[in-house]
């Protein structure tokens, strides 16, 4: 395994019930990637990154991160450290202010002091442009100022590999552009990312790989040029003309 190699996936499975979701998926994320996963709905994208964040728990083959296999894993705690998740739905805690939202996780799971938290949780809220909302409550921001501070909270962490599946999915248009523009900063810094989007303008633009997802395979991976501009696949040409 190449050593800039954070994750690579072999021969990924992952039925429900009897349903086929996700079928001999293999790829890998290299440090410093912004990795584009598109695809019709109901082809497996989201599955395959709740796979790879243990979310669903794989029914066949390998997930290596930094080249151990972490698919049977007891502590799936312990390697989320390491790889973050940003959800569509947000998933802030409605109970706690931004600032708690943000504190949490590097409090509770990995021990650092109150103050470290703190001034980790202020130095991301600013950097996704959040700042002068420590004290609000989720209940009182838009929807495109949740899934800012949830991206904070996840960087919170300071993982080595952000996903995010479909951040802009639950967002209204006007809202999408912001969120958008703090993960185009986050990727221009050189935060490795796995991002399962509809967002074709940011696939094409801010990708370094794009992979096309269809019916639970890897039909076709490839740089946005390769993919937008020239795909090789039937089916990837339909999407795309299709979304385009």
């Amino acid at each position: 395994m190449d050593k800039n190699t954070i994750i690579e996936v072999r021969h990924l499975q992952k039925f429900f019930g009897t349903n086929k979701v996700l079928n001999d998926i293999n790829f890998s994320v290299n440090r410093g990637d912004v990795t584009c996963i598109i695809g019709s709905s109901g082809s497996g994208k989201s599955t395959l990154l709740r796979c790879i964040n243990l979310f669903e728990q794989p029914t066949a083959g390998e997930i290596f991160v930094h080249g151990i296999n972490i698919v049977n894993t007891k502590k799936p705690n312990e390697y989320r450290k390491k790889v973050g998740m940003v959800f569509q739905s947000f998933n802030l805690f409605n109970n706690m202010n931004v600032l708690k939202n943000c504190t949490i996780g590097p409090r509770t799971v990995l021990k650092v002091s109150k103050q470290e938290a703190e001034a980790r949780a202020k130095k991301y809220l600013a950097m996704v442009g959040m700042a002068e909302y420590v004290n609000a409550r989720p209940a009182q921001l838009s929807g495109g100022q949740k899934q800012r501070v949830a991206i904070a909270r996840a960087l919170a962490m300071e993982p080595e590999v952000l996903l995010f599946d479909e951040p802009t999915s639950a967002l209204d248009p006007e809202m999408v552009g912001e969120v958008l523009s703090v993960m185009t900063s986050l990727a221009q810094k050189g935060l490795t990312m796995v991002v399962v989007t509809h967002e074709m303008g940011f696939a094409r633009d801010i990708a370094t790989k794009v992979v096309f997802m269809d019916a639970g395979i890897i039909e076709e991976e490839g740089t946005p040029q390769q993919i937008f501009t020239n795909p090789q696949k039937q089916r990837t040409r339909e999407f795309l003309s299709r979304v385009l």
